[in-house]
């Protein structure tokens, strides 16, 4: 019943980002403890499935302190939404700092960053976008983040952010207007462990979308 609901819910939660195709998904409930799928490619980081009261997810562990990510999914340019939930603590005023993306390793990235309070939309090095965001530790987050072509020479990236449990923004989060055709990538989820604590993802999905 619990991955029914959450799949109703991120269903529900993606028709304001115009979802449509799911072409990729993944709870982890069928994984082996101790490994990655197959079909994840991680970049960097110990990443592994780990079990807690029976639920399954991908967990990085808290040290050491640098940023680590892995793939996931088909490779696309636009069109596309990325969907999962993450989830790390603090640690008196450390924190950790997490995110999903789009476009390969050098895309796209909507970005938790709870020392700043802030959510953000991250191009390579640079915040093209940001807004408030009260992050909760030992809560998961959800995250969705779309590249939607508008024209040859239009594109629009959307992000929403929500703790779970809570109702989904009916708007986007987070929006970026682009003119270049993104290169073609997987999806990506990325946690920099700065509190020192694990950090845990689950329910990752890739819907192909309407283009407007």
């Amino acid at each position: 019943m619990k991955r029914v609901a959450l799949w109703l819910g991120g269903v529900l939660a993606c028709t304001g980002l115009h979802a449509a195709e799911p072409v990729f998904s993944q709870d982890f409930s069928q994984s082996d403890v101790g490994s990655m799928p197959d079909d994840f490619l991680v970049l960097d980081g110990l990443f592994a499935v780990k079990e807690d009261s029976g639920n399954r997810f991908v967990e990085l562990p808290g040290a050491p302190l640098e940023s680590y990510g892995f793939l996931f999914g088909p490779n696309e340019p636009h069109s596309v939404e990325a969907a999962g939930r993450i989830y790390g603590t603090k640690t008196g005023r450390k924190f950790p700092t997490f995110s999903l993306g789009l476009n390969g390793a050098s895309g796209y990235r909507l970005q938790i960053a709870p020392a700043k309070g802030t959510v953000e939309l991250q191009r390579g090095d640079s915040v093209v976008a940001s807004a408030p965001f009260a992050w909760k530790s030992g809560e998961w987050t959800e995250l969705r983040l779309m590249v939607r072509k508008l024209s040859d020479t239009e594109y629009r990236i959307e992000g929403k952010a929500w703790i779970a449990g809570t109702e989904a923004p009916k708007d986007p989060t987070l929006t970026f207007a682009e003119t270049k055709l993104q290169p073609a990538g997987k999806a990506s989820a990325w946690g920099m462990p700065f509190s020192g604590t694990p950090i845990r993802f689950d329910d990752l999905k890739v819907t192909r979308t309407s283009g407007s």
